[in-house]
């Protein structure tokens, strides 16, 4: 080959490489944005449907709940269909179950809350493993933390504009819910194209990995996982309403987590640049859950420093995600483990998280303060420490796939 053919085929190589990343971000843009902004309407929510907390809470689980269901599947989906036309699906269906949610109706609420969340899975099962097939492993970090980073953005901005909109859109919180929609429309452009190239090829997720259920390395990799989870969906679900019984305007709670996710993501951007030349992450994921517990125990003793809680929380949230995503692909031996291993993680991973916003609502309603619920967090947060410290060894799950 001509040194003008290898010129022509470096450039091609890297125009795919920057298209997938792009590709890879607006994924990333949709799978926060319907979810977050939930947390601060909760309390409009509540009045115009009578809810209770408990049940304000399973509004917020049932994500978590889809998550753990569809997991499993999105493995074998992607076998069959191939990643980019799974994706477009996803995207097609999360467009369509965040109308069904905005319609004037308790039933649409929940039902569409549960179509919108299986799309969702969807994308957060595919992209370590797309990561891990497309990107030099010594760059998987960055990339994790650049999707996460894009994340964390939009859903702080999910849950900054979502009051004002409702306060100056007609139908309200209603109307308020459905404003991710436009967020759908570039992915599917983006994806659509790829779907036709896959066309005639074996779908990228040919080669099957059994699930490492026996690893005690993917287990601490998924109680990481799902411990993050159930802290940043607790506070996600229930900080607007613990700082509304403290004495802030709704308003003013929206924004303050906002902030609380703008701190997320520029921690999770961070992490690579501290983890640069260093594989082994276990002190990295240990120190980062300590300092979510330490927000939580600022946020029960000290109510009038939410700021202070809300900068720890962020802090060490935003670390510990880029750390559960970086590990679900770089503790796999292949790409197709690594699909597996994330199926694993999230499936159970969301399980696990899903108590953070159903129990917090629950224990609430029983004592009538969140002394208990903020207690019950600190304690949990100490366990995500214990395994992030095993997730966090530089050793990667011995290849088991059929060949």
């Amino acid at each position: 080959m001509s040194s003008q053919e290898l010129t022509e085929t470096a450039k091609d190589s890297r125009a795919v490489s920057v298209g997938l990343l792009v590709a890879i971000v607006l994924v990333a843009a949709n799978l926060r944005a319907t979810l977050t902004g939930v947390g601060a309407l909760l309390p409009a929510i509540e009045d115009e449907t009578g809810l209770a907390s408990g049940g304000a809470g399973l509004l917020s689980t049932l994500p978590l709940l889809t998550f753990a269901a569809t997991s499993p599947l999105v493995g074998r989906m992607s076998h069959r269909l191939g990643a980019s036309r799974l994706l477009v699906l996803s995207l097609a269906v999360l467009a369509a179950g965040t109308v069904l949610r905005s319609l004037p109706s308790l039933v649409c609420l929940f039902a569409g809350t549960v179509v919108l969340s299986a799309a969702i899975a969807c994308g957060n099962v595919l992209l370590p493993a797309v990561v891990r097939r497309s990107v030099p492993t010594h760059r998987i970090g960055t990339v994790s933390a650049l999707y996460v980073t894009v994340m964390g953005l939009i859903a702080a901005v999910s849950s900054g504009v979502s009051v004002p909109l409702a306060n100056a859109l007609p139908g309200g919180w209603r109307t308020s819910l459905a404003w991710a929609l436009v967020l759908a429309v570039p992915g599917l452009l983006v994806w659509i194209p790829r779907m036709r190239g896959d066309a005639g090829r074996p779908a990228p997720a040919a080669r099957r990995s059994e699930t490492p259920w026996r690893s005690w390395l993917a287990w601490q990799v998924t109680f990481f996982m799902g411990l993050q989870s159930l802290a940043f969906y607790s506070v996600i679900t229930w900080l607007p309403s613990i700082l509304a019984d403290q004495g802030t305007s709704a308003s003013a709670a929206g924004w303050m987590l906002f902030f609380y996710q703008v701190v997320a993501l520029l921690a999770g951007s961070v992490v690579p640049l501290l983890s640069r030349g260093h594989d082994d992450q276990r002190w990295t994921a240990a120190a980062a859950s300590v300092v979510v517990a330490a927000g939580f125990v600022v946020l029960l003793a000290a109510p009038g420093m939410s700021f202070l809680a809300c900068t720890l929380l962020g802090l060490g949230g935003g670390a510990c995600l880029v750390l559960a995503m970086t590990f679900q692909s770089r503790r796999a031996g292949g790409p197709a483990q690594a699909s597996a291993l994330a199926g694993m993680a999230q499936a159970i991973g969301y399980l696990v998280a899903a108590a953070g916003p159903l129990l917090p609502g629950v224990l609430h309603d029983h004592t009538g303060g969140w002394g208990l619920p903020l207690l019950m967090l600190t304690g949990l947060c100490f366990a995500m420490a214990a395994a992030g410290f095993g997730a966090g060894r530089n050793i990667q799950l011995a290849d088991k796939s059929p060949s």
